[in-house]
């Protein structure tokens, strides 16, 4: 006679069976109704001869745990290897029926037409009517965990790996799932301090209601059950309780047993009036890492559903040992990631400074959410006479080494910038600099110096993208700026060019990020920023400049889907400079009558301004930083007053040495007029120049 198998199709975990009531609140849960077999037909041999498929529908009690292919479906034919035959029915070799079995593939007593039920192949035991095979539960769950598996491997941080074991769990496996997780959670090797606390981080259950469309039905609010009451927020586990005995065994275990019982009132909270379902309804499942236990999950399923079975516990093992790993590595990865965010952060300026006749604005981007670091670096340095050094570089690269690079850099100019040497000094120094940190080293670098006073800038290139000049009519310009080559070349020079920057404009400086990507060249991309920066300057009329941080914002939008391939380092100056009207500058022979002549010029020039509230504290700290400028210096002293949002007053001299604040004793006749400035003065400060240096202070204009 002809022999018989039964096909096991794949199963889907994410919508429900052909064939299933969409209204069912277990869904994916129920079988689709197996279809008649017909007089004649005959399915594909399976190795083994005598069984055939269960006929139990969705109606039925023993309804299958997983869904299988609907009505209507074709049957695949099986590919793998034939499987042994059970032991209580041995397969024969020569097709031939075992004792007992009548012509036709009946045994001895069967009903006509009615299949037999098929021994389970561990126990040799006859199967109940109705209940699926050993052998078809198997596959479902390998496919199941399968699935499960793949879902929560997709996800790189926290959140989304519980949403992933929470989403592949109901309803395919449970009615409801609780995740506990140790708060706070430990990263890598370190050692928690203090109790073992677990917080309620999320809990999935099958909606009450499911929209006939496919969707959930937003009706009214239908009565809590008991899957809905369980859990509480935060529970310490206590040395030696059941709950800590539970989670040291790290198996999953029945709820039913008499230790996860104990241990359910620890971890749900024993004020709390809650009910689980009878019998093996519930698996308590830890959670544990590569070292230590982080957690727990609790998985739930209604009185409507059959228990849970032995082998349920394996599936919730494989679910707790992929999450509790991957819940591992994203705490270390977002570790990680919070490193080199703070790594970035700090090697970037934290605030611009307030600098006297310019205004600071500034951006920064990473190239993407999964690579925070990189080389791109901007700064803004205030130097003496009320100058400021503008500066934007870019590292090769988007690693913590590019990273370090820049810092490295950042902090060489810097140094560089407080000896006030020339912009083409400085790049010539960080080239320098670059390579003694390495062969490979390479960074584009735009050093720029902006005078208030004689509204000039001063502008050296190492290789980077030429700065853009936005004019208080609305006209932008990209700067012809020599291009030079990159820091870390070696062996060439630099060239600095002196432009001119009017009143009521604006420099944008910026690494290629903005401007260079894999759809457009870098000259195309400047020639954009060019017109955006227009565009945008004729919103605001021809007499008002735009906003500089409204300005920023503009320049970050014209960057469109797929235009972001590098960092980008933005910093836009805003030239305000100082009216020739506001300035008093003269020079002072190094002669004992020079401080009683710094006393009057000042006290002139703080009449013309409408100043004489100041007139004291200017001719005293006057008097007091000239006098210590004319003891050593041998050439002319200067004196210079600066009138903006505040009273600025420098003194130069040919002295490299600067002063130093110093408490005078009793019996000193000198050694007060540092104590005397920095008491009265808002700031002060000395900077050591080429020529010398420069002491400077500051007073509210009251």
């Amino acid at each position: 006679m002809d022999s018989t198998r039964v096909t096991e199709h794949p199963t889907s975990f994410d919508r429900p069976s052909t064939g299933a009531d969409p209204t069912d609140p277990r869904g994916a849960l129920l079988p689709a109704p197996v279809p008649p077999r017909t007089s004649g037909s005959a399915l594909p041999a399976q190795g083994r001869t005598g069984q055939t498929p269960p006929t139990a529908g969705a109606d039925s009690p023993g309804a299958f745990e997983h869904s299988q292919p609907g009505a209507g479906q074709a049957a695949e034919p099986d590919t793998h290897r034939p499987r042994p035959g059970s032991d209580g029915v041995p397969a024969q070799p020569d097709g031939g029926q075992p004792d007992g079995a009548q012509p036709g593939g009946e045994p001895s007593g069967a009903t006509p037409g009615v299949a037999p039920p098929e021994p389970d192949r561990r126990t040799g035991q006859p199967t109940a009517p109705g209940q699926p095979t050993p052998m078809r539960r198997d596959g479902d769950r390998l496919r199941f965990v399968g699935a499960a598996t793949r879902r929560i491997a997709r996800g790189m941080d926290l959140d989304e790996i519980v949403m992933g074991l929470c989403r592949a769990t109901v309803p395919t496996f449970a009615d409801a799932i609780l995740v506990y997780l140790r708060e706070p959670l430990p990263v890598g090797d370190e050692r928690p301090t203090g109790p073992l606390v677990l917080r309620l981080r999320r809990t999935d259950r099958i909606p009450a209601e499911r929209d006939t469309e496919g969707g959930f039905a937003p009706a009214a609010q239908p009565e809590p059950s008991e899957l809905e009451t369980v859990g509480a927020e935060l529970c310490e586990v206590r040395p030696g309780s059941a709950l800590a005995e539970v989670l040291r065994g790290v198996r999953p275990v029945f709820t039913d047993t008499p230790a996860a019982r104990a241990a359910l009132p620890e971890l749900l909270g024993e004020e709390r009036d809650f009910a689980l379902p009878d019998g093996r309804r519930a698996i308590l499942a830890p959670l544990r890492g590569r070292r230590r236990v982080i957690g727990a999950a609790l998985f739930l399923r209604g009185p409507e559903r059959i228990p849970f079975e032995a082998d349920d516990l394996l599936v919730a093992a494989q679910l707790a040992t992929h999450s509790a790993l991957g819940i591992d590595k994203a705490v270390l990865y977002g570790r990680e990631a919070y490193i080199a965010d703070e790594l970035q952060r700090t090697m970037l300026p934290e605030n611009l400074p307030r600098c006297t006749g310019v205004r600071l604005a500034s951006r920064y981007l990473p190239a993407a959410e999964t690579a925070r670091v990189g080389g791109d670096w901007y700064d803004a340095i205030p130097l003496p006479g009320s100058r400021v050094a503008l500066v934007v570089g870019d590292v090769m690269g988007h690693s913590m080494t590019s990273a370090a690079i820049m810092g490295q850099l950042r902090t060489t100019a810097q140094t560089l910038a407080g000896l006030d040497l020339p912009p083409q000094e400085v790049l010539h120094h960080l080239d320098e600099q670059a390579q003694r940190l390495g062969t490979d080293r390479m960074a584009t670098c735009l050093y720029a110096v902006y005078d208030p006073v004689s509204h000039r800038i001063t502008v050296a290139n190492a290789g980077h993208p030429p700065p853009v000049l936005l004019h208080l009519g609305g006209h932008a310009e990209v700067l012809r700026v020599p291009a030079g080559a990159p820091i870390g070349v070696g062996g060439v020079d630099f060239e600095a060019v002196e432009l001119d920057a009017p009143a009521g404009a604006t420099l944008l400086l910026y690494t290629d990020g903005l401007v260079e990507s894999r759809l457009r060249d870098v000259w195309t991309g400047i020639e954009q920023l060019r017109e955006r920066l227009a565009a945008t300057a004729q919103l605001t009329g021809p007499d008002h400049p735009p906003p500089l941080e409204a300005l920023c914002d503009e320049v970050l939008d014209m960057l469109g889907p797929g235009d972001r391939d590098d960092d980008i380092a933005l910093l836009a100056a805003r030239f305000d400079g100082i009216a020739p009207s506001d300035v008093a500058y003269w020079f002072l022979e190094p002669e004992d009558a020079a401080p009683g002549k710094a006393r009057r010029l000042a006290r002139r020039a703080l009449a013309r301004w409408g100043m004489e509230d100041l007139t004291d504290a200017v001719e005293l700290l006057v008097s007091e930083v000239v006098t210590n400028a004319v003891r050593y210096a041998s050439k002319p002293v200067t004196l210079r007053l600066l009138r903006t949002d505040v009273l600025r007053c420098e003194v130069g001299d040919d002295v490299p040495q600067l002063p130093r604040l110093r408490q005078a004793r009793a019996t000193d006749e000198g050694g007060r007029g540092l104590y005397l400035v920095n008491r009265l003065a808002r700031r002060w400060g000395a900077t050591r120049l080429s020529t010398g240096k420069v002491v400077w202070f500051e007073l509210n204009r009251g």
